[in-house]
């Protein structure tokens, strides 16, 4: 059973996206509230993939995912963004990003494990 981390600001985002992976994809779901928060859980608990917002205050997802990048313990784990910031041609922040894939909020909660799982290639 994959473990997943969810860092996303906005609750109701977080609380549906941990239901939708915990109860349709029967996954162990961790939820940080903010980039810091899920970087240190992903260091304690080293996670298989992490879902990062990337409009976030404070340290916002691509900040977040340079960390993840930058230690050891942490550098492979992929990541998935989450963004309510998709348009079609136009440059985007993670264009730099060695990102697993982008999903568009707001997404379907009933398919979302299915879209994860074959973003990054699980069964």
């Amino acid at each position: 059973m994959p473990s997943v981390l969810v860092v996303d600001d906005d609750d109701d985002v977080r609380e549906i996206t941990q239901i939708a992976l915990e109860a349709i994809g029967g996954w162990n779901v961790l939820a940080a509230s903010g980039g810091q928060e899920g970087f240190e859980l992903a260091l304690e608990h080293l996670p298989d993939a992490v879902l990062l917002d990337v409009m976030m205050p404070g340290l916002d997802g691509p900040a977040t995912f340079r960390l993840l990048r930058a230690d050891e313990r942490t550098r492979e784990i992929p990541v998935v963004l989450l963004t309510a910031k998709v348009q079609v041609g136009d440059r985007q922040v993670w264009d730099d990003l060695d990102v697993a894939g982008v999903i568009s909020k707001p997404f379907d909660p009933m398919t979302l494990a299915t879209e994860v799982s074959r973003i990054l290639g699980w069964p």
